[in-house]
């Protein structure tokens, strides 16, 4: 008789753990933004993203252990005890290549493997320099990650979708039907078209259908939106003690995430202002810093307005994001004014003349103000009288919960 002999499975730690979960512990260093907090584990580390950084990061998420359970913390110890957490380190660079949440530079690096970059004393150092980029797809898990924790914390159910009080006619039958226009989509109507005809002609075959006849079912309208994010990185975004621009790229990711798997006919757009302004691909993100920069809010409402001119929706709105007062203007010949003590009044003139044609463009412009600076809360007051937009006063903590809530239900109260 055939006998099956059984060994206890000791399985390979590399596999067992979830590259998430990891990704996750590692998210504060991957959207560093040159912020170098007391409180964080990775404070003591350079804000570039080289080899040697995420090898030094992954050592101390590892060894922290806030994302697993105690089985899984124990053999992780157990592997440092015993000299083998390099080895495990060097296996998870290379997955997390292999699943695709980061590419390495190999410019630097000749032909050995992102993972076996040589790290041992009298070696060549330049080696362990080379730089890693995280991919659209770690961008947009961390945005995910995010986007479920804002939403847990507000009590969403689901996502949602922009829903209006308008009815149109489309594929999805949510209302009753209609004589059908001239440019309906022939969403046919089959009983009422044939009840129709059979009131005009009676019991007679054959049957004859007339163009009154014609019946098509309604469905809700969903409208359209064209949303900017404006996010401030001046260099005040990360001084006083506080991260705000680490926050700020969250939600942004959050907010790409929402916008590409829920409203796919919405368009998401990011501008970065400083001194001046320049339109940032969503994947860049991660890598974003802030700078020694005064805050140009003139060029960050110029540069929306064209993005958003391009753009062919029912919506248009501009979501600013900053903690300071407007101190920075670019003059028609290309130089910048910059005023860094109170509100200027000609910095002040020129931004409400841009505000007032993002107004006559039909643009909403909400503004979401992370401190109280006297002069900040009297120019947000301005804008929001003059455009009929919203200023949210908010903390870096809770930025995420009134981003949202905002974005939600901003197209059931303004298309009717």
């Amino acid at each position: 008789m055939k006998r099956i002999r059984y060994s206890k499975y000791t399985g390979n730690l590399t596999d067992e753990l979830e590259m998430e979960s990891l990704l996750e512990a590692l998210s504060d260093f991957l959207l560093d933004s040159g912020f170098r907090s007391p409180f964080s584990r990775f404070q003591e580390m350079g804000s570039d993203q080289t080899i040697e950084n995420l090898r030094e990061a992954m050592r101390q998420a590892l060894e922290y252990g806030d994302l697993f359970d105690d089985a899984m913390q124990q053999r992780i110890g157990q592997m440092a005890g015993n000299g083998e957490l390099e080895e495990l380190i060097e296996q998870l660079i290379e997955r997390m290549e292999q699943e695709n949440f980061v590419t390495f530079d190999r410019s630097q690096q000749g032909e050995q493997q992102p993972g076996h970059i040589s790290n041992r004393p009298g070696q060549a150092g330049h080696e362990t320099q080379a730089h890693f980029q995280v991919t659209d797809k770690g961008l947009d898990f961390l945005g995910y990650k995010t986007l479920r924790d804002l939403l847990g914390s507000l009590g969403k159910a689901s996502f949602g979708r922009h829903d209006t009080r308008e009815l149109a006619t489309g594929v999805e039958i949510s209302g009753g039907s209609r004589l059908y226009e001239f440019g309906d989509t022939m969403n046919l109507d089959a009983t009422a078209t044939l009840s129709s005809a059979l009131a005009r002609e009676g019991l007679s075959l054959p049957l004859n259908l007339e163009y009154a006849d014609l019946h098509v079912h309604q469905s809700e309208y969903q409208s359209s939106c064209a949303t900017v994010v404006m996010l401030d990185c001046s260099h005040s975004m990360i001084l006083y003690g506080e991260d705000r621009f680490t926050p700020a790229k969250r939600v942004a990711m959050a907010l790409s995430h929402l916008v590409r798997t829920q409203y796919p006919g919405d368009t998401l757009s990011l501008v970065l202002f400083h001194d001046s302004a320049e339109e940032l691909p969503l994947s860049q993100l991660a890598r974003a810093q802030v700078g020694p920069y005064y805050t140009n809010t003139r060029e960050g409402l110029r540069l929306s307005q064209r993005i958003l001119a391009r753009q062919r929706k029912d919506m248009k709105q501009i979501v600013m994001i900053t903690d300071g007062k407007p101190s920075a203007l670019t003059l028609p010949d290309g130089r910048i004014y910059k005023s860094a003590f109170g509100l200027d009044p000609l910095v002040v003139h020129e931004t409400l003349e841009e505000v007032a044609r993002c107004k006559r463009s039909g643009i909403m412009i909400n503004t979401f103000m992370l401190a109280s600076d006297p002069g900040l809360v009297q120019f947000v007051q301005r804008v929001t009288a003059m455009c009929k937009g919203k200023a949210y006063f908010t903390t870096p903590e809770t930025l995420g919960q009134y981003l949202l809530m905002d974005f939600l239900s901003r197209k059931m109260k303004t298309i009717h």
